[in-house]
């Protein structure tokens, strides 16, 4: 703290300080803008990565950017639905030998309103950006923060001037990456398989049209390196581990060869980076909260990383909102760690299963090369096909915590891939349509919702925002209540509490919403 007096103070202060300012860092400030948080976001780049980076928005991402109004200038940007398949491939110019589908990417699903999408990261991030008012800064690096007096006090560096700064903040959101400046200076470990190895990312432009025009895919995974189109009208990326050759590479003729015979490439940008797998020891210190990879470093294959990110913010914002502003006891922010690292594992389990899956078929189809058989016409993959339907791991998320009135001995959550819908308390609740293009889940926002077939007979006074909203009786039964019954749920989408039928006392909500936000008095 003493290094930190030494500094000038920066006028006034926030109320939650957002450090990183990628997809995770700028969907929380849009979140935290929606509830009235002032919020200042700072990334110590000066602008948004002009690199591809992560590619698929899942279908709990776009529910989530629906919700914020985002939905559909994100997808205007994207690529079409069928590109939303794997193709694995000698060569690009070859044939598949083997091609998975992602679900919920390449066609709708009923358990949703929206259709994931595949897009780059660099026409992801200026949607997020122009989504909310509260000021960005970029070029601002933060170096140091220590916690004092009710708040964190951080230290905020230029590093083109140089130009130093303290500045307070109610919170400190670290969305910085894997290789996270806060969750260094916090001392914080992490646990699983650390570094998986350098790659290179190769921005390039050729025309492909003639070998994937007419199978389009999101990625093609061939022996030679993952080549992915970067945007709808033109532009790939080659991802591929970096040599351990001393020197610098000879990237075009790298590209070259990897290609094959008779293309013409021109290498635009080159970016090397890590590949990480770990989950931070603790997601919280006090104050000071982490998100995304600074919490929890995904393998990039299955696109689990990212969007696990924004699945955390979503989590968190409500309650750093209510807490903020009254409704809610500093004990809900408890919550967050405890119902988001178990995720964080399961995911990086996921995530971990789907590298190794891949590489064994490309070390297998490799074998086949060396001696000398043909690609056959279909290679059996070490997964089904329903491998990548992932919708259990994206939408069957469970939470347990105190902000969960659940019942004693709640069921497991089912296992494998597939998605079962359910009404059960810690669940997301089901996607129903309430009318021709209005879902449940369109009825959550920066409230808490009573889904009840009797609103007249549910109400609560202050301090919690809450709204009623009817619930046809044929979408009663799949939920499990009588025509009086109801379900509480949080602004984040996950029921909180489920009653079948009406409670015998009219001080059962307001109980409720007293034990889930940790609000002491309120009783």
């Amino acid at each position: 703290m003493d290094r930190l007096r030494s500094v000038p103070e920066a006028d006034g202060e926030v109320e939650v300080l957002v450090v990183g300012g990628g997809p995770v860092g700028l969907t929380a400030r849009a979140l935290l803008d929606r509830w009235g948080v002032r919020v200042l976001l700072v990334e110590r780049h000066p602008e948004p990565s002009p690199f591809p980076r992560a590619r698929l928005v899942n279908v709990r991402s776009m529910e989530i950017f629906r919700r914020l109004g985002l939905a559909a200038g994100i997808t205007a940007d994207a690529f079409a639905p069928e590109y939303g398949r794997i193709r694995f491939r000698d060569t690009v110019q070859d044939h598949d030998f083997a091609t998975a589908a992602m679900a919920g990417i390449d066609a709708p699903v009923p358990e949703s309103p929206v259709t994931g999408v595949i897009t780059s990261q660099d026409r992801l991030e200026p949607v997020l950006l122009a989504g909310a008012t509260s000021p960005a800064r970029f070029g601002i690096e933060l170096t140091d923060l220590a916690e004092a007096d009710g708040g964190v006090v951080a230290l905020l560096t230029g590093p083109r001037s140089g130009e130093r700064t303290r500045l307070r903040a109610r919170y400190v959101l670290a969305a910085d990456g894997a290789n996270s400046t806060v969750r260094r200076l916090l001392g914080i470990g992490a646990t699983g398989p650390g570094r998986m190895g350098g790659f290179t990312t190769v921005v390039f432009d050729a025309d492909l049209r003639r070998w994937c025009a007419h199978q389009p895919a999101g990625l093609y995974f061939t022996a030679h390196g993952l080549f992915a189109p970067l945007y709808p009208e033109g532009g790939w990326a080659w991802f591929v581990p970096t040599p351990r050759d001393a020197g610098p590479a000879d990237w075009p003729a790298l590209l070259a060869r990897a290609l094959g015979g008779g293309v013409q490439a021109e290498v635009v940008r080159i970016q090397h980076w890590e590949m990480n797998a770990f989950v931070a020891e603790r997601f919280r210190h006090g104050r000071i909260l982490l998100t995304g990879d600074a919490a929890h470093a995904m393998p990039i294959v299955g696109g689990l990383g990212m969007n696990a990110g924004i699945a955390d913010v979503h989590n968190l914002c409500w309650k750093l909102a209510g807490v903020l502003r009254g409704w809610a006891g500093p004990s809900l922010l408890e919550t967050y760690e405890a119902e988001r690292r178990p995720v964080a594992h399961r995911t990086l389990a996921q995530a971990v299963a789907n590298t190794e899956l891949m590489l064994d078929v490309q070390n297998r189809r490799r074998e086949q090369l060396r001696a000398g058989r043909a690609a056959p016409a279909h290679v059996e993959l070490p997964w089904s096909e329903r491998y990548f339907a992932q919708l259990g791991l994206v939408l069957g998320v469970t939470y347990r915590s105190a902000a969960v009135l659940g019942r004693e001995d709640p069921p497991p959550e089912p296992p494998g891939p597939d998605y079962v819908p359910s009404a059960e308390p810690g669940r997301r609740m089901p996607h129903l349509w309430l009318t021709r293009d209005r879902s449940t889940l369109d009825t959550f926002g920066e409230w808490f919702t009573v889904l009840t077939p009797d609103p007249a007979a549910w109400s609560c006074q202050e301090p919690w925002p809450l709204h009623v909203e009817p619930l046809p009786a044929e979408h009663a039964d799949l939920c499990g209540l009588t025509s009086r019954g109801a379900l509480l749920v949080r602004p984040d989408g996950h029921i909180a509490a489920h009653w079948p039928t009406r409670p015998p006392t009219d001080t059962t909500l307001r109980s409720a919403l007293t034990t889930i936000t940790g609000l002491p008095g309120y009783g």
